[in-house]
């Protein structure tokens, strides 16, 4: 399996959604995919470019997908393991956000962010969440990430499955990540118990969410 090349770019292509690139190395050209962001920051052909790669045999073709970084390989495969997430979708979403933002936004289930990009779906975007956000707030989260949890966590709220639950249902709602976990804490500032159900939770974060801004 081919995991990292380095060589010279040759040519860079673009057809319909799909962008890719083709790497001298040692006198073989290899054509790889890649997400449409890093495309755009290509350098010059002629330039030395190093690609961490990630390799799909089919029977009817060989395809290399390449990254910048292994980070950002690693979270390409574990897009692609959640159901109905293709190699192209996935390269959507690295296209489309960051490998922070995307992280945190499935981490965070702000699925408004993660149907911004292209064929990402409403389905897909909880899926997305529900599956990877367990493993990805562990695996992938940088010290950036982490801070900003911690301040997202100040003062009394909610936490666990419950917090889980009524995260997914109002970004369903409309809500950003940043307004929910607002909510989260004003209702539990507000005195509701941590043990009281996830219905009691989206009743009084709903009630907050609907007070006019001071």
């Amino acid at each position: 399996m081919i995991g990292w090349l380095q060589g010279r770019l040759a040519d860079r292509w673009q057809q319909g959604s799909r962008h890719g690139l083709l790497l001298l190395c040692q006198g073989v050209g290899y054509e790889v995919q890649i997400s449409s962001r890093h495309w755009i920051a290509l350098p010059a052909s002629g330039a030395e470019l190093t690609l961490v790669i990630h390799q799909v045999i089919r029977e009817d073709a060989w395809t290399l997908y390449g990254f910048s970084e292994r980070g950002e390989r690693d979270l390409f495969r574990e897009l692609v393991a959640v159901s109905g997430v293709g190699p192209q979708l996935a390269l959507g979403l690295l296209g489309c956000l960051e490998p922070e933002t995307l992280v945190r936004a499935i981490v965070q289930a702000d699925l408004r962010l993660l149907s911004s990009a292209p064929g990402v779906g409403k389905r897909t975007a909880e899926r997305l969440s529900v599956e990877l956000r367990g493993k990805l707030g562990e695996r992938f989260a940088t010290e950036t990430f982490a801070r900003a949890q911690e301040m997202d966590l100040e003062g009394p709220t909610l936490q666990g499955p419950t917090r889980e639950e009524v995260q997914i249902t109002l970004g369903a709602l409309g809500y950003e990540a940043l307004e929910i976990n607002r909510a989260l804490r004003g209702v539990g500032a507000q005195g509701l118990e941590p043990s009281s159900s996830a219905d009691d939770w989206l009743r009084e974060s709903l009630r907050w969410l609907s007070q006019p801004a001071a």
